[in-house]
């Protein structure tokens, strides 16, 4: 080797000696992601501040479809609208299969992510095996010194946030899983009211008793939720309203001056606040629980304000860019949404959505007060109400309205209602039913399912389904979750990025 080319190999060697100590010294990590091809160097520096968003039962099409609602449907004009998330550079996709099936429950597919194993459905937090625990990605970070904040618009122990705290062979052990939340040292939780506090015979001791005595702070109110800052302690910041079951109100049910995931976010970041730095897993739990519903609307209402959520955490990481890692994603896909459906052809009306005012949850609230009145005698004494919370009418000769129901659809309402109106034991319990109804009120998921249709939306489902989700990553590290990939990974790719494993 001549003396030319001596010098410029140990210049070579000597640069990458020095970029190594150096991304060293600025808390760099240097990491190899294979392409298809070969494999590319790329380095990124370790976020301090961890965001997980979780929208459960939302695929690609249930982002897709918010997507299309907030778009252009003229003619010639179509266009999609854009949501933060899905402007993030990084865009990625997660199979969900677990240990027992192709279309698993939101147990197995949190455990998944919280702990970087596969399980049975129903289970949280514990292996395949069912009797050993599986560390989960909030216990790592608690030992090395973060704090933790969990949010969730349904109950705080359903399945997906107990499975960032908890460990249960059943996801139905709600009073048990309570109980590990109160000694689970989280430093924020906040969202949905505790399910079965008292356990299932209500003859236990109050769980919300017990968190107090593990020094929460528990508030209910918004004036209360409003002084809590990061000298508050260990907090639990209930929705000061609830809706089915314990959740927060749907977001097209919300009120001026609720408070709402966006706010939760906002307030966790500031409870949060500490030179360690935070994990902080925020759910949207009702877009599951609407797409099990079929319904379009209320499914989309919660994605954005989801989107609302993301904004927060983007908002923050901005401020500290070289510190956030950002990752929007979900569990598994709900119902079998799809954009387009029989009858509608290669024709969309997204617009025709906007006529509904209140998700079928308070529909149903609605309905069933009308009828313990006696207001209700045959279909035509519901119609107004129909029409005006979800602009549906009845057939109408000649007429070209869209919101304008055809005959065969407005005996599908009809039948639907006067199911509805049995007591639900004296109700059809067939196959044709379990297909028609999928379990809920007749009336409302026979108005839903209309509206839809005529908006160009389809459903195959009432339960989860199969597909692969999406992972959008924003921030430090955010290059990690690229391309395809199985929903373990969410959880090791994680724990890389912060160069722990």
């Amino acid at each position: 080797m001549t003396t030319s080319k001596k010098i410029l190999s140990a210049l070579f060697f000597g640069f990458i000696i020095i970029s190594l100590i150096t991304a060293q010294l600025l808390g760099v990590n240097t990491q190899s992601f294979a392409d298809n091809s070969n494999s590319i160097s790329t380095s990124y520096k370790t976020p301090k501040y961890i965001f997980m968003f979780i929208g459960d039962g939302m695929s690609h099409v249930q982002v897709n479809a918010a997507q299309v609602y907030t778009g252009n449907n003229e003619s010639g004009k179509v266009a999609l609208g854009e949501l933060e998330f899905t402007q993030f550079p990084v865009a990625g996709m997660a199979t969900t299969q677990d240990s027992t099936s192709f279309c698993p429950d939101s147990a197995s597919t949190a455990t998944s992510f919280a702990s970087g194993v596969k399980t049975h459905s129903g289970v949280i937090g514990k292996k395949v095996d069912k009797t050993q625990d599986a560390k989960n990605i909030t216990e790592i970070f608690k030992e090395n010194g973060k704090k933790i904040g969990i949010i969730s618009t349904v109950t705080i122990n359903h399945a997906t946030p107990a499975a960032y705290y908890a460990h249960a062979e059943s996801r139905n052990q709600y009073y048990d899983i309570a109980l590990q939340m109160a000694t689970s040292n989280i430093d924020y939780f906040a969202g949905g009211a505790i399910n079965k506090p008292t356990g299932d015979k209500k003859d236990q001791k109050d769980a919300y008793e017990i968190l107090a005595e593990n020094g929460y702070t528990i508030t209910k109110t918004k004036e209360d939720f409003a002084k809590l800052d990061k000298n508050s302690g260990k907090i639990y910041a209930q929705s000061p309203k609830l809706q089915d079951s314990g959740s927060m109100p749907y977001s097209i049910d919300y009120k001026s001056g609720d408070l709402k995931l966006s706010d939760f976010v906002r307030k966790g970041i500031e409870v949060l606040d500490n030179e360690n730095g935070f994990f902080m897993m925020t759910e949207s739990g009702k877009i599951d629980w609407a797409c099990h519903a079929n319904d379009a609307m209320s499914t989309i209402a919660d994605t954005l304000e989801l989107n609302e959520a993301v904004k927060v955490a983007k908002e923050f990481a901005d401020k500290h860019p070289d510190e956030t890692l950002i990752i929007v994603t979900g569990d598994h896909e709900t119902g079998g949404l799809t954009i387009g459906q029989a009858y509608t052809g290669y024709d969309t009306a997204f617009n025709l959505l906007r006529n509904q005012k209140m998700s079928y949850v308070a529909f149903d609230d609605m309905i069933a007060e009308m009828k313990s009145n006696g207001q209700i005698k045959s279909l035509d004494d519901v119609m107004p109400i129909i029409n005006q919370n979800f602009g549906l009418k009845a057939p109408s000769d000649g007429s070209s309205d869209s919101l304008a129901m055809t005959d065969y659809e407005y005996k599908k309402l009809q039948a639907g209602f006067e199911e509805s109106m049995k007591e639900e034991e004296a109700r059809a319990d067939n196959q044709e039913a379990s297909i028609m109804y999928g379990g809920y009120d007749p009336l409302s998921v026979s108005l839903t399912h209309i509206l839809n249709n005529k908006a160009g939306i389809g459903w195959t489902s009432y339960s989860h389904t199969g597909t692969p989700v999406p992972v959008f990553a924003y921030g430090a590290g955010a290059e990690l979750f690229n391309g395809s990939y199985d929903n373990t990974d969410v959880f090791f790719k994680t724990l890389k990025a912060v160069g722990i494993r």
